[in-house]
């Protein structure tokens, strides 16, 4: 694969704390996150990683496994309820920031709670602006299915671009997450 700056964007809302997915929603994400993290660092040397949890920047991209297993596994549930478009802007900056300027941009979000407070003009806002600087999105869509693919589907829509790829993998209820990713695009990347 090739060199490429990835930050995985978590979702520590309160609503990780539903048991619809195997032990929790946190739990599930964060294995997720785990095996992502695991695949990005191994698939070329030089790839950095950087963690996120809502607009709260936990690890700038690094090729440190201990900073980002400590940030992955110390994440602490909060009351409010995530805000998707400056999470995105945050995870944005952090990559324009990032130590090595080579190789590709890439945001990995989660989302485990409804955006029934996003507009989707908002989310295309973002997706565009993610667009303008040359930063690829995928979107790992857990619980709240039903009303969050839509507006999910829209920041994809908006974030594509020719010769770069965005994706949406939708987790049903009751499977691993992990599981579902193994075999996905965000994993494999376009090939």
């Amino acid at each position: 694969m090739a060199l490429e700056s990835c930050m995985i964007l978590l979702d520590n809302s309160e609503y990780m704390r539903n048991g619809d997915y195997v032990p929790t929603r946190m739990e599930a994400q964060e294995d997720a996150a785990n095996l992502l993290v695991g695949q990005k660092t191994q698939s070329h040397p030089e790839s950095t990683v950087g963690i996120s949890a809502g607009t709260e920047l936990l690890v700038s991209p690094t090729d440190d496994m201990g900073k980002i297993l400590s940030a992955l596994h110390g994440l602490p549930l909060k009351q409010q309820e995530i805000d998707i478009c400056a999470s995105v802007q945050v995870a944005s900056l952090a990559l324009k920031h990032r130590r090595n300027k080579n190789g590709a941009q890439r945001i990995v979000l989660f989302v485990g709670s409804p955006l029934s407070g996003v507009e989707p003009r908002a989310l295309q806002k973002a997706g565009k602006q993610l667009k303008k600087n040359n930063v690829a999105i995928d979107v790992v869509a857990m619980g709240e299915l039903e009303e969050n693919e839509g507006k999910l589907q829209d920041l994809i829509t908006a974030a594509g671009a020719e010769g770069r790829s965005c994706h949406l993998v939708t987790i049903p209820p009751g499977v691993l997450p992990s599981d579902v990713l193994i075999s996905s695009p965000i994993v494999h990347g376009d090939a």
